[in-house]
């Protein structure tokens, strides 16, 4: 079983202070289709719980330049197209969670940031709401988890409004609108965190997503990460160090070519970890644990195999190696997918009890 004598607010604040726990922090993420196939098979109950999550997000900040705006345009018997809160036009599948077909971004042009998204985005509210910010730092509080505002960083949200060709391309030839939509974006970001904390609702962390990667290396290449995406990086964890507040990053992919840039930044924990990438905890630990802390890694393909000794090795493996730091958070390196049923997740669960405990 696993070892409650701290909360989990306690046990992560120690994790980041690289200071002795009873047990690895840790928490999870599943596809939608994963929570749906749970709950058809009668397990009703919040996976996270069964777990022991550590963790409680506050808030989700994205920025979005149409907020509420989901709009049907077209639709057949397998996919429905929407206009969404970006100004994306996309097509999802109707019966199965999947990366939509994008077809058109709000920002084409340089000419639709300036004249028409910019002053948008700096003429709408807060994304966050005080009120159920607030609600939910009482739930975490009470339940003794580590409260993070939680919300989408510079790079993702260009894309977003770019698309990831047109956002390269401009890197590359119009750098002036690039840094601009970065920079607003990240004001805007840090906006909504002021927002909540004047209000005092006092996270005990920052928790930021941004897929940068791609299996093969960083989307636009480290040389243009650290001219072009990485000062905003930093403003925002300087951000959350200036409040005594530690700084969690998420990216899938492989980023091993810019992890020195990532704790010039200031960031203070790097996860998922994608295994399928070429991320290896292991080695990330030996070579950075004791400037770093590392969050997942534990690889989904494997889980999908429903092989209990191969899954047992995994886990095993992977929260050993983090013990020995005292920087390591249980996740996987990824999300749960749907080839995973409730009987292996079980199982994960007891490997995590058995293998998280610190001596």
């Amino acid at each position: 079983m696993r070892r409650n004598e701290m909360t989990g607010q306690e046990r992560v604040r120690r994790m980041f202070a690289r200071q002795d726990q009873d047990s690895l922090p840790r928490m999870e993420s599943f596809w939608d289709d994963t929570i749906r196939n749970f709950q058809a098979a009668g397990h009703l109950e919040d996976p996270n719980v069964i777990l022991g999550s550590d963790f409680q997000s506050l808030c989700w900040s994205e920025t979005f330049p149409y907020p509420g705006q989901r709009v049907q345009i077209a639709e057949d018997e397998e996919t429905v197209t929407v206009r969404d809160a970006w100004g994306q036009i996309n097509r999802y599948w109707k019966a199965r969670t999947g990366t939509p077909e994008h077809i058109r971004f709000p920002c084409m042009e340089s000419s639709d940031w300036f004249d028409t998204i910019k002053p948008l985005m700096l003429s709408n509210p807060p994304s966050v709401s005080i009120d159920e910010a607030s609600r939910a730092m009482a739930q975490g509080r009470r339940l003794g988890r580590w409260c993070h505002f939680t919300g989408l960083e510079t790079f993702e949200i260009t894309r977003h409004l770019m698309g990831d060709e047109n956002a390269m391309i401009a890197m590359l030839e119009e750098p002036d609108y690039f840094r601009d939509v970065s920079a607003t974006v990240t004001d805007l970001v840090l906006k909504d965190w002021d927002h909540l904390w004047e209000a005092g609702v006092e996270a005990d962390g920052v928790w930021v997503y941004g897929d940068m990667a791609f299996r093969s290396g960083v989307i636009c290449g480290p040389p243009l990460y650290r001219e072009m995406v990485w000062p905003d990086h930093k403003r925002m964890a300087d951000w959350a160090h200036e409040r005594g507040l530690p700084f969690n990053f998420h990216t899938d992919g492989d980023v091993n070519a810019v992890v020195e840039d990532y704790i010039g930044a200031g960031f203070d924990c790097l996860q998922p970890l994608e295994a399928k990438a070429g991320m290896n905890v292991v080695n990330l630990l030996a070579e950075y644990g004791d400037r770093l802390a590392f969050f997942g890694n534990c690889d989904v393909m494997i889980y999908a195999t429903r092989d209990r000794d191969a899954i047992e090795h995994e886990i095993k493996t992977k929260c050993e190696a983090g013990k020995k730091t005292k920087g390591y958070v249980y996740h996987s390196d990824h999300s749960i997918p749907p080839s995973v049923d409730w009987e292996t997740f079980q199982f994960i669960v007891d490997c995590v009890d058995r293998y998280g405990n610190y001596d």
